[in-house]
């Protein structure tokens, strides 16, 4: 049985398959925010005592020092297989390669708009940057090489890089990916306190000027508040999969792409639209078929069920007229053209084109870097790239004595009209040095 539905566009929709939940939470739920504001509140007042203890309680880990040493760096690495270190390298040097494009694509510039009057730009980079490699259920050590690599490639020249250990066990993986990464200090802790002890600061942790890197609700909501003391590179919510597909798509393939983000948490939602009723049939049976024995169906199951959608729109312009509606971290278009998605689409995280690709290659290995907007947030900004970790500083400098005379003949009549006596008159002072007149509000002479 379908469901006539139509969206807040312009596009009807019929709908194979309707999300069980429909409204997702845009903020943090009440007992998050409150929990997150009494950790930061107290690592603010006791430092690395409040740290050490948070770490007790959440992940029952209090060693003397969170910081891994040169000793401990050493029995990781010699713990972990030499092809995890190989795939590593060359998914690092992917990352890199990204990352030093992107950079190279920013230039310094300066120009000379009058005889003597010069105008730059300099993009310089932060001083520290901390990044935050989540543990929990998955070993995440791809986001190492997003946030570190990225940094390193930006100039930022100390990295501080947090993961906190998964049930008890130190990741040995995610710690060589971060140290393969470049990390200049790696600290084994999580949570809210690995987040507020690299802004905060503690007695042992320096703070950073900017914090990147997934987490849970927590450490999304202590990167919300934390923000504006701290830069962040994105206000992160669940994973978010998108797929448009015409009848040229394999449903299989369909089917198992949803999934393969679907199993992130049990409220990522993963939606289809396409303009075959057969073809998004076809991917709902095979789901069913799928979740039944799929290892991370304790996710993938719930987030299917009560946020996965099917949509059958007419046409494919109509398709991705919807798609910008949604605004998704993740689309993947599996089409006969999907490069029109290019020419069409506008509101996405990152684009993922063709049967060729997949959003698990970004997630993992491709190069593109993998913190990307969610919750809308693809209306407004684009995904962790190495220009989010540079800052772009204007100067200016005038060494020609008539362009300055002209400019403070311009900023006084300017500014009088905005009633800024004092702006205008560090305009006047100008004119009347370099041009050997009088200023009306004082007697005073300049020595030419």
């Amino acid at each position: 049985m379908t469901v006539e539905v139509t969206p807040l566009s312009a596009v009807s929709s019929r709908m194979l398959k309707t999300p069980a939940q429909q409204n997702a939470t845009r903020g943090s739920a009440p007992e998050v925010r409150a929990a997150v504001e009494q950790v930061i509140a107290d690592i603010r007042v006791r430092g690395d005592e409040a740290v050490r203890e948070y770490s007790e309680k959440f992940d029952k880990y209090s060693p003397d020092s969170f910081l891994v040493t040169d000793e401990q760096l050493a029995e990781i690495l010699a713990r972990v297989p030499q092809q995890v270190i190989d795939d590593i390298v060359f998914v690092q040097e992917q990352v890199k390669l990204m990352a030093q494009k992107q950079l190279e694509s920013l230039s310094d510039f300066e120009i000379e708009t009058l005889p003597g009057v010069l105008l730059g730009q300099k993009n310089v980079p932060v001083e520290a940057a901390g990044a935050y490699i989540p543990g929990g259920k998955y070993p995440l050590l791809a986001s190492a090489h997003m946030t570190i690599i990225t940094a390193k490639v930006a100039g930022v020249k100390r990295v501080a890089a947090c993961t906190p250990l998964i049930q008890g066990e130190v990741p040995d993986a995610t710690v060589a990916a971060m140290h393969l990464a470049g990390a200049d200090e790696i600290y084994l802790l999580g949570g809210i306190q690995a987040v507020a002890a690299m802004a905060i600061g503690t007695e042992t942790i320096k703070p950073v000027n900017m914090l990147a890197g997934p987490g849970n609700a927590f450490v999304a909501e202590a990167k919300r508040q934390l923000f504006g003391e701290v830069g962040i590179d994105l206000f992160a919510g669940p994973t978010e999969v998108l797929i448009v597909a015409d009848e040229h798509a394999d449903p299989f393939i369909v089917a198992v792409d949803l999934l393969s983000q679907a199993e992130h948490g049990p409220d990522s939602p993963a939606v289809l639209i396409t303009t075959s009723a057969e073809l998004g049939q076809r991917v709902i049976e095979h789901i069913d078929t799928l979740l039944v024995d799929m290892p991370t169906r304790d996710y993938a199951a719930p987030a299917w069920r009560d946020w996965g959608a099917v949509h059958v729109v007419d046409s494919i312009d109509d398709a991705y007229v919807l798609a910008d509606e949604y605004a998704y971290e993740h689309v993947q278009i599996l089409t006969a053209e999907p490069r029109l998605a290019l020419e069409r689409m506008h509101n996405y995280g990152a684009l993922f084109l063709g049967e060729g690709t997949c959003v698990s290659y970004g997630d993992k290995v491709i190069g593109t870097n993998h913190v990307l907007p969610t919750r809308g947030a693809s209306r407004y900004t684009g995904g962790l790239w190495v220009g989010k970790y540079l800052r772009t500083v204007t100067y200016q400098e005038v060494t020609n004595t008539e362009s300055s005379a002209f400019f403070g003949e311009l900023c006084g009549r300017a500014a009088r009209v905005e009633r800024f006596e004092g702006h205008a008159r560090s305009g006047d002072v100008r004119a009347a040095k370099y041009r050997g007149t009088e200023l009306p509000w004082s007697t005073h002479t300049f020595d030419n």
